[in-house]
């Protein structure tokens, strides 16, 4: 039981130095060298970063502005997300410190084309990218309950009493107005056009990782022959289903309510059963971000 432990502790602390090092691969390569600011203390730090002349490090001006953010995830949070927090934003910012000029100098191998002159960089691609890999890198750190600072962690801190709006889009209100400062700061309305695009795949891609993209189906079912639907259901798709008390407003009638959660390759499946039993069913299809249970996923251990 000892060595689980610290295995687990072990692998917590594993993935989220990996999911720094992607975000800081992204962030050297695909952003910084781009003037891409997709928001996020890495694009402040960024803008800061060219304000300065260089002389100021992304990484290290990241880690400074982290610092009263820090308190403040202690003292909402607690020990553990602080500690985990603590530790993945300094990998991120030594991470990317360190490695911010041999970055720089595989970024410009990037512009040489097949006859080996430079072309025009594709920025927007980059920032696609960029985002792309921030969203994959920034999730996994999520993933293991801890954060890299900056708005992610203002996110974090957030999303506790704003429980209706999703980590990825209190990202994506904090972050515009570091892009509205990019722009004034690069005198640029195309850069900031390009961090929005960066900023938007990563929130989308953080949402992915952190909530699931294979969607469920939650099914409602209304029909006068629910006896042989549900009978159907579970002996043809091998699912449970739910029976649950209704009445009509306007019949003023009881009805019962099948409710059933499947995969999204078995719903054409269910609109088959229901319909060769009661073609004037009615049926509400709704999606369902994830499921733990019995057929799906198990329910994450601590």
């Amino acid at each position: 039981m000892q060595l689980k432990k610290v295995l687990g502790f072990f692998k917590i602390y594993l993935i989220i130095t990996f999911g720094a090092a992607i975000t800081a691969l992204a962030i050297n390569i695909f952003l910084v060298p781009y003037k891409i600011a997709p928001g996020g203390l890495s694009g402040l730090a960024t803008v800061i970063f060219y304000l300065s002349g260089g002389k100021l490090p992304v990484g290290t001006t990241m880690l400074v502005i982290n610092i009263p953010l820090f308190f403040m995830g202690y003292k909402f949070i607690g020990r553990h997300f602080f500690v985990r927090t603590l530790y993945g934003t300094i990998v991120l910012s030594v991470i990317i410190d360190l490695t911010e000029n041999y970055m720089a100098e595989l970024a410009k191998k990037l512009l040489v084309n097949e006859a080996g002159s430079a072309t025009t960089p594709d920025i927007l691609l980059y920032s696609i990218i960029g985002g792309f890999l921030s969203g994959i890198g920034l999730g996994l750190v999520l993933k293991m309950e801890a954060t890299t600072g900056g708005t992610e962690l203002a996110a974090k801190l957030l999303n506790r009493p704003i429980r209706n709006l999703t980590i990825g889009q209190i990202l994506l209100g904090i972050d515009a107005l570091i892009i509205a400062f990019a722009i004034v700061a690069f005198n640029s309305v195309l850069i900031g056009l390009y961090s929005l695009v960066s900023l938007f795949i990563t929130t989308k891609v953080i949402d992915a990782m952190v909530e699931g993209v294979d969607y469920a189906r939650a099914v409602l079912i209304i029909s006068e022959r629910q006896e042989e639907i549900s009978r159907r259901i579970m002996r043809e798709m091998d699912r449970g289903v739910t029976e649950l008390k209704g009445r009509g407003v306007y019949s003023g009638k009881d009805k019962n309510v099948l409710l059933c959660v499947l995969s999204r390759s078995e719903i054409p499946h269910l609109k088959e059963i229901v319909h060769s039993l009661d073609i004037n069913a009615f049926m509400l299809l709704a999606d369902v971000r994830e499921v733990l249970g019995e057929g799906f996923n198990g329910v994450p251990k601590k």
